[in-house]
């Protein structure tokens, strides 16, 4: 006879043949052991979903460091490419090319003149404003396409930028590879690129009447914002990047470095206001200017104000002041990481900043005294946005990585 689950095993008494009784104490043991079994079973299926749980958050970090590194790179070459432009922007000041095309169209003007007949046409429409009538009268035709073909290059090099940051945007964001919080973020970067295209044209604009140059305030405006832009692309990136630090960085040190960050940003504010006014030429001296240690002549305009924006020595004067008071900053940011308890990363990047600052002021010193040779001048320019991202990198370095957002979810 079967015993069902709650019969206990037969007790036997004295003399065969008597039936089996019940214990009370086997069934509450049998009560025991299936209620242990079914814990049993609960907890290991609780163990294995915990285990694919596990196995489903490191898959899906693994797909967030992919799709982080595919973001990051594309985000450096953005960065490069904004780095050629300016360069090439320099190059383009530095020849006087910069009015050679008089007009502003966003989808025509990246066909460049492809016979003698167009050639013809953008060439009499160059003849028609001041900078040819004062300046250039009596220019050949091979001269004018010289400074056509560096204009040219900036704007192309514009457009493409535009094409490389947005095709990919809306690939990756397609393709569900972008973090949400990045969205926002790279749509601003490319609505910056869409208005520095504008704030282009606006400064040419300014050198088509009654002058033979751009605005130097709009020349600087331009330059800050390409370096803006490049600053915060490369911010993106670096917050993309993983950082090998584990403690969170001193605030003294976060603090200078945001500040030297938005200082280098406003010496190149400075130096787009030299190369508007061919001020690299105002004094090829140094460490003085024109032979003293503050010209006389820094103060010739009326309003004193003037001064600052307006006169050509006034200008150099005050960007030479900039760089040293960089120096000096860049000096102490190394000093007082050297003796806090910052990681070694954070000091490394102190003073591979400092070296770059003092690279910058040498090519800076070498491009006054030799007056202004086109590629010392382009090294110069090229340099101070490698400072600027270096800088750049130093700051996002100390505020560490972007958190994880699959991380984030599962802790949720």
């Amino acid at each position: 006879m079967g015993l069902s689950p709650f019969s206990a095993p037969s007790i036997g008494r004295t003399g065969a043949g008597r039936h089996a009784t019940r214990c009370p104490i086997s069934v509450l043991g049998r009560l025991r052991y299936l209620t242990a079994q079914i814990f049993s079973r609960q907890a290991a299926d609780f163990t294995m979903t915990q285990t694919a749980t596990i196995a489903e958050v490191e898959d899906a970090l693994a797909r967030e460091r992919t799709n982080r590194a595919i973001v990051r790179y594309w985000l450096y070459l953005v960065c490069l490419m904004v780095l050629a432009m300016v360069v090439v922007g320099g190059a383009t000041r530095l020849t006087d090319s910069g009015l050679s095309i008089t007009e502003w169209k966003p989808i025509h003007g990246i066909v460049p003149p492809l016979s003698a007949a167009d050639w013809r046409e953008e060439f009499e429409k160059y003849r028609e404003i001041p900078e040819y009538q004062l300046q250039n009268k009596g220019m050949s035709l091979s001269a004018f396409q010289f400074i056509y073909w560096w204009e040219w290059t900036h704007r192309f090099l514009g457009r493409m930028i535009g094409f490389v940051v947005a095709l990919p945007l809306l690939f990756f964001w397609v393709t569900g590879r972008l973090e949400p919080r990045l969205r926002p973020r790279l749509l601003l970067l490319l609505a910056l690129g869409g208005l520095q295209g504008a704030v282009g044209w606006w400064m040419v604009k300014s050198g088509l009447v009654d002058r033979v140059d751009v605005s130097q305030y709009r020349l600087a405006i331009h330059l800050t914002l390409a370096c803006i832009i490049f600053a915060y692309g490369f911010w993106l990136a670096r917050g993309l990047a993983p950082h090998s630090t584990t403690r969170e960085a001193p605030p003294i040190l976060l603090a200078l470095a945001r500040l030297m960050a938005v200082l280098v940003l406003a010496q190149i504010f400075l130096g787009g206001l030299v190369a508007g006014l061919d001020a690299g030429l105002a004094a090829n001296d140094w460490p003085t200017m024109l032979g003293a240690w503050m010209p006389e002549a820094i103060g010739d305009l009326s309003p004193a104000w003037r001064n600052l924006f307006e006169n050509p020595i006034a200008v150099q004067f005050d960007h030479r002041i900039g760089a040293y008071l960089l120096l000096l900053l860049f000096g102490i940011q190394a000093v007082i990481a050297s003796r806090s308890e910052a990681e070694a990363p954070h000091k490394r990047r102190t003073l591979l900043v400092l070296a770059i600052a003092l690279l910058q002021a040498t090519i800076g010193i070498l491009t006054v005294l030799w007056e202004v040779p086109l590629a010392t001048a382009l090294l110069h320019q090229a340099v101070a946005v490698i400072l600027l991202g270096a800088a750049i990198a130093h700051w996002r370095g100390l505020k560490g990585s972007y958190p994880a957002v699959t991380a984030m979810e599962a802790r949720g």
